[in-house]
């Protein structure tokens, strides 16, 4: 499977995954929980312009690798697997095995087309997947009791795509999202067994720290 090349076959394939019957994707024992990231030293101000200089990496246990690319697109709503897709794919593969369940930063079901980046990259990896993001794209939902673990539905259009989580108490939630063969309350369960003491998942702490060390190295070396 390729990824789309402009906005109207990203539009039609994400109306296609998002019909697509799966079957859900459930833990038995002990799973692997890795996690994709990547950022962009942009050469322009605004949201980001195809071309930018990309950072990933990809994380599961003491496995973490890194790569350079280029931002495939400009950035655009709702459109994030233009810019990101091919990257992330990318950084995921450069694992020496893919994990059981994949924590991405970006959002599932909880999209115009109910199909955001983090569902789009496990149907193009077979593997499941679990949006986790600072806050929902348009679902909506009050926060949850300041308690490790409390949780509350978001909701859009009268469907719960995910849940707030409270991973750590007196901090900010997490917005865990329903994605590729994973539902709403798996998307927890996972978001909850990857995190530790942090208020991020662990995988997705290792993945966001090896890519901006990987963008700051290469700041330096052009300064």
């Amino acid at each position: 499977m390729r990824w789309p090349l402009d906005p109207p076959e990203l539009a039609a394939e994400q109306d296609r995954l998002a019909a697509e019957v799966w079957t859900a994707w459930r833990p038995l024992g002990r799973y692997a929980v890795g996690a994709v990231f990547v950022c962009f030293e942009q050469a322009s101000g605004g949201n980001g312009l195809a071309g930018d200089r990309g950072f990933a990496a990809a994380a599961c246990g003491d496995d973490v690798t890194t790569l350079r690319g280029e931002a495939a697109a400009d950035y655009a709503h709702g459109q994030l697997a233009l810019r990101e897709g091919a990257l992330l794919e990318r950084a995921a593969r450069s694992l020496a095995a893919l994990p059981d369940v994949l924590l991405v930063d970006a959002s599932g079901r909880d999209h115009p087309r109910r199909c955001g980046l983090a569902l789009h990259l496990g149907a193009v990896l077979g593997v499941p997947t679990v949006g986790v993001t600072h806050r929902p794209l348009r679902a909506e939902g009050a926060w949850p009791d300041d308690e490790r673990g409390a949780t509350s539905a978001l909701v859009l259009d009268g469907e719960r795509i995910g849940y707030w989580v409270r991973t750590k108490a007196g901090t900010r939630p997490l917005a865990a999202h329903a994605a590729w063969r994973t539902g709403p309350e798996i998307a927890v369960e996972v978001l909850l067994t990857a995190t530790e003491t942090a208020r991020a998942p662990e995988p997705l702490r290792r993945a966001r720290s090896a890519a901006r060390r990987l963008r700051g190295q290469q700041v330096l070396r052009t300064a």
